[in-house]
């Protein structure tokens, strides 16, 4: 087990009041850690927290502070809270994010809200609790939650593949930074989910479509692969596997080596090339 996830130890996470979030949390409570669960929802947390005391958590081990990440000073207040009630934060989620649709020209006017809680959401998070997580001298973990629509960016969403793709940029250098620390006691993980069934994935939809899997399932194979030493946290699905997401990362990468039309996966001149290169 990573060393940052033990008993007694303490888990800040942002976007925790549903989905990916509240699976983390009812994940790390077994473990036996104590919660500081962060999101815009105040109802929604009041309900988590609930939800964790039934499941056997102590009402002192988990603490809500309702915070909008899209404003660092309340991120900042969300960092004040955690230490000052549990005097340590081992496990810092940056998992808070909204996918309300958006357009090239941003005709909806979406952009800046998107970027904000998505991108900038991360990186202040990033920047306001590790200086304080570094300085405390204790085994830490940042787990930022990225997509794989940051990677391969598919046409229809752009605001949201780029606030993902800075995710994976942004954590990428703060792993370099933190694995070149003297004591090397933090270090950063990238989630990268797959098709999850969650408040933000469900468009209308009461059930579980059959591709798609549980908050659990990806939370479970996000810690294992902590617990294995991964960076790079890519998780399947029960449509796509790993070997189908490798194909399609790698061609995304190709289209600068070899110079083809962006997106070209997406390219009708590329599309026979394409599904010959999956099936290859």
């Amino acid at each position: 087990m990573h060393p940052a996830l033990q008993s007694e130890s303490v888990a800040v996470i942002t976007g925790a009041a549903s989905g990916l979030g509240l699976a983390a949390a009812h994940h790390l409570s077994r473990l036996g850690m104590r919660l500081c669960l962060a999101d815009v929802s105040g109802g929604g947390l009041a309900t988590a927290r609930a939800a964790l005391i039934d499941g056997g958590a102590s009402p002192d081990s988990v603490i809500t502070v309702q915070t909008d990440v899209a404003d660092p000073a309340q991120i900042t207040a969300l960092a004040d809270r955690a230490y000052a009630t549990f005097g340590a934060v081992n496990l810092l989620m940056n998992n808070a994010g909204i996918q309300p649709g958006s357009s090239i020209f941003d005709a909806e006017g979406r952009w800046d809200h998107i970027l904000a809680v998505n991108l900038f959401g991360v990186i202040h998070g990033a920047q306001i609790f590790s200086p304080r997580m570094i300085a405390g001298g204790q085994p830490g973990l940042i787990i930022n939650t990225g997509s794989k629509q940051g990677i391969t960016t598919p046409p229809g969403d752009p605001a949201y593949n780029i606030s993902k793709a800075g995710i994976k940029v942004f954590t990428e250098a703060l792993q370099h930074h933190l694995r070149g620390l003297p004591d090397r006691q933090i270090e950063a993980k990238l989630f990268i989910p797959g098709f999850v069934f969650t408040a933000l994935t469900a468009n209308g939809r009461t059930e579980r479509p059959t591709a798609a899997w549980t908050p659990e399932q990806t939370v479970d194979f996000l810690f294992d692969a902590v617990d294995r030493g991964d960076f790079y946290i890519l998780c399947p699905d029960n449509d796509v596997d790993r070997r189908t997401d490798e194909k399609r990362i790698l061609w995304a990468a190709g289209d600068i080596a070899q110079n083809r039309p962006p997106l070209s996966r997406w390219h009708g001149d590329y599309a026979e090339a394409f599904k010959d290169w999956l099936e290859s």
